[in-house]
């Protein structure tokens, strides 16, 4: 028997965890002191009244024999994807219903989407980035190339010709930066990755927070992108599905490789592997999508993206550079006195009790940033800004 000694080439702690026992450790030296999280991206405000009417409703069907569902099918029930498919449709992004994919978040299908290629392949990766995608493919034993994302790219790289990449992640609006690429960039990206026969895995979490309509929110908003990339999209953040879990995988028909068609490989391992989303839970996402569900939906995201513009405010009057906060509910900070993260994280946690998330947990570019969310609640968010303006720097 051998164990994939991959696994001993991560990190000795994933970056959250590493946080959680940090805060943990000094909860436990300050009994009293009232730490105000902004550093995990969790949302604080419940489901919205459709989502929980519709769960309802689910739960007592499944409760009478007549209306009781047992297995649902792998790639999600229809009156779902459908309610995707019409949402596609308003970014003027037609899908056939058999290239949407129902998962139960996207951390997992954006992992599990890497047994559709060979170990062989190289990855392009940006720094900073989402940790999960780099643990994926350690995990998985590929090569990894890194992207720089920088102040000076406005953490927004573009493609270098020279370098050949098989799989290339984008996150957009990203996390941790809040950076979002436009048109003309990401078909930049869809470009490059036509004319290396590579794909795109593109992240589109946080697609919902975009308040400037001129950016796109979906990759298929690119010509040719259909040809060449895979989306992930999630109602954690959009919705607060973050403890329901639901999300959706979109493969178009299009996308060829080697003569092998994955929408069609994804839709075999699904069968093999996954037996679906719980029918309560897809009821409960497919009323986000009613014209109810979107308009309370538009008030939860509203009400985060007023936490990130009263903390980008507070550094804006402090003077500290950062992007983020009006396209995305992270603010990405550069740490004043050119402080190292870990040592900002420290500072603000012990003389503030803020806790935020450390930039060099996303790549060595993030070293000096840092990284705070808008998911808490209004309060805690204004007296942590008030706490953060009366340190000293």
């Amino acid at each position: 028997m051998k164990i994939n000694k991959n696994h001993l080439n991560l990190v000795d702690s994933y970056l959250f965890s590493k946080i959680g026992k940090k805060v943990a450790d000094f909860s436990k030296l300050h009994p009293d002191a009232k730490i105000i999280k902004l550093g995990i991206g969790d949302v604080t405000l419940p489901l919205c009244s459709e989502v929980i009417k519709s769960m309802q409703n689910a739960v007592l069907e499944m409760s009478k024999k007549e209306t009781f569902k047992g297995y649902g099918p792998e790639h999600g029930y229809e009156f779902l994807r459908s309610a995707i498919k019409d949402y596609y449709l308003n970014k003027k992004v037609n899908l056939d219903l058999g290239e949407i994919f129902v998962n139960n978040g996207v951390k997992s299908d954006i992992a599990n989407i890497l047994g559709l290629f060979d170990k062989d392949n190289i990855v392009l990766i940006p720094d900073p980035v989402y940790p999960a995608y780099v643990d994926a493919n350690v995990m998985g034993g590929r090569i990894i190339k890194y992207i720089d994302a920088t102040e000076e790219n406005k953490f927004l790289p573009l493609p270098d010709e020279n370098v050949k990449a098989d799989i290339i992640y984008i996150c957009s609006p990203n996390n941790p930066t809040g950076a979002v690429y436009n048109h003309k960039q990401l078909k930049v990206w869809v470009d490059y990755a036509i004319s290396n026969k590579a794909v795109i895995l593109f992240d589109a979490a946080y697609e919902a927070f975009i308040s400037d309509k001129s950016l796109p929110s979906s990759i298929f908003e690119i010509d040719g992108a259909k040809k060449c990339a895979i989306e992930f999209c999630s109602l954690s953040k959009t919705a607060g599905f973050t403890g329901t879990r639901c999300g959706y995988t979109v493969i178009p028909y299009e996308l060829e490789l080697e003569g092998c068609n994955l929408n069609k490989m994804w839709e075999r391992c699904l069968a093999a592997k996954f037996n679906g989303v719980s029918y309560i839970v897809q009821k409960g996402a497919a009323a986000i999508f009613t014209d109810a569900g979107q308009n309370e939906v538009k008030d939860i995201i509203n009400y985060y993206k007023e936490n990130a513009k009263i903390i980008a405010s507070a550094l804006e009057e402090m003077n500290i550079f950062f992007t983020g906060g009006k396209n995305s509910p992270y603010i990405w900070l550069k740490c004043p006195g050119n402080m190292k993260s870990w040592d900002f994280f420290d500072y603000l946690l012990n003389d503030a009790n803020v806790a935020g998330t450390p930039g060099s947990g996303f790549g060595k570019n993030g070293e000096g940033f840092f990284r705070l969310t808008a998911f808490g609640d209004r309060e805690n968010t204004i007296e942590a800004v008030n706490r953060i303006k009366n340190l000293k720097f």
